[in-house]
């Protein structure tokens, strides 16, 4: 139980695209599928939403205990301000409130970084078998599935109107965290620096550009996120056209 405690990570004990990541990975999306096979069946399970939002808040409570008991603790990089931490408790509230309005910056920004967080992790070196591996995988991928949940049993859909809205909120969140960065010295959402360890970023060139590859990424990101909606209105938008001229 110790080790799975342990302050300390092992040096090269992750290991990105290993067996364990890739697992973990698969467990996330095969809960995702079964969510939206027994969709009908949740519509019925409130205590569900209630159940993985508890889960979502303790998840993040949990890893706030960890790093004071660990004494690793500080406002330059414990508070939970990183978009990927934020949409942790937007989701919680979300599958509460059933709020359609966080469900779609949630299901936008939410998914995107959660996504990209899991893709890449930034572990600092923690295994498969250490607390705040397992913390990180319930968060972000708690995240993803509690869009999921709101698609599959209520039914929510995402509008363009609003996907152009979450752009300018996490823009406007983004402006927030540098002020918050310049004051206090620290480098939530990654704006002053890149991360010590592996990351997509190591591809989008030196600080300040690669900040405006992430905005074409996020923003590519969105339009990919909309993409299946779109898709999905646009044929049932054709079904309707046929079905009146079938009718005249």
């Amino acid at each position: 139980m110790n080790s799975f405690f342990t302050c300390h990570s092992v040096q090269h004990s992750f290991q990105l695209f290993s067996v364990e990541h890739l697992v973990t990975l698969a467990i996330i999306v095969s809960i995702g599928a079964f969510i939206f096979w027994c969709r009908k069946q949740l519509r019925k399970k409130e205590f569900v939403f209630a159940l993985l939002s508890l889960i979502l808040i303790a998840s993040e409570t949990a890893y706030q205990a960890w790093e004071i008991g660990c004494h690793q603790w500080s406002a330059k990089a414990s508070l939970p301000l990183q978009l990927s931490d934020i949409v942790v408790l937007l989701a919680a509230v979300m599958l509460i409130t059933k709020s359609k309005f966080l469900f779609y910056f949630v299901y936008f920004a939410g998914i995107s970084s959660s996504v990209q967080a899991m893709i890449t992790p930034d572990l600092g070196g923690y295994a498969h078998a250490q607390f705040r591996y397992v913390q990180f995988y319930v968060s972000h991928g708690g995240v993803v599935l509690a869009c999921c949940m709101l698609i599959a049993a209520c039914r929510y859909e995402p509008t363009f109107r609003s996907l152009w809205v979450s752009v300018v909120f996490v823009n406007l969140y983004g402006g927030f965290i540098y002020v918050i960065n310049r004051l206090i010295g620290a480098n939530y959402l990654y704006m002053m620096k890149k991360p010590e360890h592996a990351s997509l970023l190591d591809i989008l060139g030196p600080h300040p550009w690669y900040l405006v590859w992430i905005e074409g990424i996020m923003t590519l990101s969105f339009l990919v996120l909309y993409l299946p909606f779109w898709v999905h209105k646009k044929s049932k938008g054709d079904k309707s056209k046929v079905i009146f001229i079938e009718a005249e």
